[in-house]
């Protein structure tokens, strides 16, 4: 059967959170995933290779690997998804039921954003990103990005900038289709929270905004890559 789906997923080192992902693909048999590895020192490769994924080489870097993937893929849609986010079950049928939607190919759709912990603070992040996408019609690569390959090739495809490569894309998404160009599907993509565990959800989450900030008001990636760390 011709795979319908081209699903592409950026790596580095994603060894421990590679295979709950892959796991996750697994669900839409017709699909077609590239792994675009940066040079990692695990077993990302290998590990994606187990999985039936088909295995490309790109400089480090989401933006640089994203449209890698995107020049091999051979599906008329993309799904573009981060090595550790995990797409809940169900997700084809949501897919599927956007794709099948009128005038799908000149607009783009995204995940519901989700930690995969339950504390309060992880929560209350949650909302504030469903609030993000609401208001601003932004949401950010762990969210993944469902596109068709003509919509994704006219508004640019992805930059080989350092960081922000996700916001980059969505803002000349935007520019071409407007506000209504990009839609929530109804369907949770589970994103790991240790890095937020980790450095704490309040300095974590003011990191993000202050980059944010920074790259709205110009400051350059390669200045912004280095004060996020």
């Amino acid at each position: 059967m011709k795979p319908v789906l081209s699903v592409i997923v950026p790596t580095l080192n994603a060894a421990q959170v590679l295979p709950a992902t892959l796991s996750s693909l697994t669900e839409l048999p017709e699909s077609e995933i590239i792994v675009v590895d940066g040079g990692s020192s695990d077993s990302t490769v290998r590990i994606a290779s187990e999985y039936g994924a088909t295995v490309l080489s790109a400089k480090s870097g989401r933006g640089t690997q994203l449209a890698a993937g995107a020049d091999a893929a051979k599906c008329e849609w993309f799904l573009f998804l981060h090595a550790d986010t995990v797409l809940e079950p169900g997700w084809p049928q949501r897919v599927q039921e956007f794709i099948r939607t009128a005038n799908s190919t000149m607009s783009a759709a995204y995940f519901r954003f989700a930690l995969d912990h339950d504390s309060p603070q992880a929560q209350r992040l949650e909302k504030i990103v469903a609030w993000r996408c609401r208001r601003f019609g932004l949401p950010y690569g762990d969210q993944g990005l469902l596109i068709h390959r003509d919509l994704y090739r006219s508004a640019g495809g992805y930059s080989p900038v350092p960081l922000m490569e996700d916001v980059d894309f969505i803002r000349r998404l935007r520019r071409k289709t407007g506000r209504q160009g990009l839609q929530c599907l109804p369907a949770r993509a589970v994103t790991g929270s240790e890095r937020y565990r980790r450095d704490g959800y309040l300095l974590r989450s003011s990191r993000n905004l202050l980059c944010l900030t920074a790259y709205w008001l110009g400051v350059p990636t390669q200045f912004i890559a280095r004060l996020y760390g």
